[in-house]
């Protein structure tokens, strides 16, 4: 029970962290700012975001690893693939004890289910790209974008709280 109020609340994130607008500026200001955080935090880090066709920001924190970028670029296949947080798409196949490796043949190669891909949704038009952390706990990477697109979005934070399972 606690696993789907975890997936819920992390749809909700999703349904309500849109983008009237989008653009390079736009992608800058929220790289420019999850990379903030993770310098104050000291947290070994990589930033990517990207339309499904090309990448808009991308940067690497001391302490981050080629693996990390790896990560990112498995994250990312996730979100274009199913338009959904990469958090939420593990969690769904974990509430199924299931994997995409199992439920869709998907290489774990070229996959990655675990938290820190985010959905850009465009009102009006969908899912364009994805904002990408790797280099945290996978709840905590999800969380980190969340955080910053609150911010950027002007919403609560506390109003899209990420419930625990």
């Amino acid at each position: 029970m606690a696993m789907n109020a975890l997936v819920d609340s992390i749809a909700a994130q999703e349904e309500a962290l849109i983008f009237d607008t989008w653009d390079e500026e736009v992608a800058w200001r929220i790289g420019s700012r999850i990379r903030e955080w993770a310098v104050a935090g000291d947290w070994p880090i990589v930033i990517d975001i990207r339309l499904f066709h090309r990448p808009l920001f991308f940067a690497a924190l001391p302490g981050s690893t080629p693996d990390n970028v790896d990560w990112a670029r498995r994250k990312a296949n996730v979100v274009e693939r199913y338009h959904k947080s990469t958090y939420r798409v593990g969690r769904e196949l974990a509430t199924k004890q299931d994997t995409l490796a199992n439920r869709y043949g998907l290489p774990l190669r070229d996959f990655a289910d675990h938290g820190g891909g985010f959905p850009i949704r465009l009102r009006g038009t969908g899912v364009i790209g994805a904002i990408i952390v790797s280099g945290l706990a996978q709840h905590e990477d999800h969380m980190l974008i969340v955080r910053v697109l609150c911010e950027i979005l002007g919403w609560d934070r506390a109003a899209l709280p990420l419930v625990t399972a």
